[in-house]
């Protein structure tokens, strides 16, 4: 929400300083900059806006405008003024504005659309593989660390650490392979978050085009005379004006110069706070969620109310009874569990979906490597790029549960039918969601959207 806040916020700058400064004669050509900002919205938003072709454009239609305010006592046909506009680059009546402007906001806009976008990616895939349902192995292996201690007459036994570990590595082979993709998407994501930083990061480029717009037309008008010459003589004498029109001249306060800009005056926004403030506490949380795929078996057996913790290696259930785990704790990944002794898992079929997702992540690590070098990338929904299923909305209490929801606290009913106990594990609660803490929520902050 910060930059979408930011570019009305702009907007309503430069409508309302230019309706001080030049009164009617901006009121009567607002259309001009209205639709400038449109555009500038459209194309955050998504749209499929040339960022170069449409600043050209406005630059062509000011000129235009400006050239019969310049030029109150003649007649300009469409075509004529047609003709005109094709001087805009040859003549350059707005000084090297529209230049040095057309580099800052192509760079602004293509690396915050690009890093809001990558923020969606990033929470759409971690929201879509917290809802991959556990294998039977997985469950099986899971019922035997958590419920089997109760029936050997252990139930203030927890599962040793190292056994714990081997079952997550096993539950969440497939979601391990995440971890390559996922740290170079990370990776390139805090590059980009240096554009946003940057002498082109979009709130110093946004917060002041009013009077960098402002500086254009008053090159325009000191230069009027030599640009109209020029225009003159390649387009042709224009027809005068009827007289009523001929003997009205410029008004006065179109030569008005705006204040200057005082680059301590922040926006106010919904966010509350200035741009490079954000992304530093974003940075912040993106560094800490590299390797986090391959860390979550590491996160969950940690907890005190799951496992007897690392440091107990003796009084703990070890699969069998109350004692040390010895089996040695496998890798990540999923061709690394091939020999694992606690959990079936099939390397030769790697979950597609989960695929899906790495392939999601690679596109997206691509378009933000090429804005950070300045290149405008392909936008599209994300919903195309992660999967079928629509897209995500984020995580929200409900759906994206805080804790290892596991009960060891009593024993499952020892004359209940083993297939009901199955088919329990399988319900919601033991969807992988309830191995995702609310990390990733917080550091794919909805109010980047």
């Amino acid at each position: 929400e910060f930059f979408r806040e930011l570019l009305e916020n702009a907007e309503r700058s430069l409508n309302d300083m230019f309706v001080r400064t030049y009164g009617m004669l901006y009121m009567q050509n607002s259309e001009v900059f209205q639709d400038l900002f449109t555009e500038l919205k459209r194309y955050y938003t998504g749209g499929n806006v040339n960022l170069e072709e449409m600043l050209n454009d406005f630059w062509a239609r000011l000129l235009e405008r400006m050239f019969q305010l310049i030029n109150p006592q003649y007649h300009f046909s469409e075509d004529y003024l047609e003709c005109v506009s094709k001087y805009t680059d040859q003549l350059k009546p707005f000084g090297d504005v529209p230049r040095k402007l057309k580099v800052q906001v192509t760079r602004a806009f293509i690396a915050a659309r690009t890093f809001v976008q990558g923020l969606t990616v990033g929470r759409e895939v971690a929201n879509r593989v917290s809802k991959v349902s556990p294998t039977p192995g997985c469950i099986r292996a899971l019922m035997k660390m958590l419920y089997c201690p109760y029936c050997r007459g252990l139930p203030t036994v927890k599962p040793c650490n190292n056994y714990c570990l081997n079952v997550m590595k096993g539950c969440l082979a497939n979601q391990a392979d995440l971890d390559t993709e996922w740290n170079l998407f990370i990776d390139a994501m805090l590059l980009v978050a240096e554009r946003l930083e940057g002498p082109f990061n979009i709130e110093s480029v946004m917060d002041p085009i009013d009077v960098k717009i402002s500086e254009a037309i008053m090159n325009m008008q000191e230069n009027s005379m030599q640009v109209s010459a020029k225009v003159f003589q390649g387009c042709g004498q224009p027809k005068p004006a009827p007289a009523l029109r001929s003997s009205r001249s410029v008004p006065e306060n179109f030569n008005t110069r705006f204040r200057p800009y005082n680059p301590e005056e922040r926006p106010t926004t919904a966010a509350g706070t200035s741009l490079d403030r954000l992304v530093t506490d974003i940075k912040e949380k993106l560094k800490l969620s590299k390797k986090f795929w391959s860390a979550l078996p590491y996160t969950i057996c940690k907890d005190e109310q799951v496992t007897a913790g690392p440091s107990v290696e003796e009084d703990c259930w070890n699969g069998h009874t109350k004692a040390r785990y010895l089996p040695e704790i496998m890798n990540d990944g999923l061709t690394n569990q091939i020999n694992n002794p606690e959990v079936d898992v099939d390397i030769t079929r790697p979950d597609t979906f989960i695929r899906q997702q790495i392939m999601a992540l690679r596109v997206m690590t691509n378009k933000l490597k090429n804005a950070y070098n300045g290149n405008d990338v392909n936008f599209q929904d994300t919903s195309d790029e992660t999967s079928g299923s629509g897209s995500g909305s984020g995580c929200t209490d409900d759906i994206c549960p805080t804790e290892f929801d596991f009960v060891t606290t009593e024993a499952p009913p020892v004359d209940s039918d083993r297939r009901e106990v199955e088919a329990s594990a399988t319900q919601p609660g033991w969807s992988l969601q309830t191995l995702l803490i609310t990390f990733i929520s917080l550091i794919l902050q909805r109010q980047w959207r």
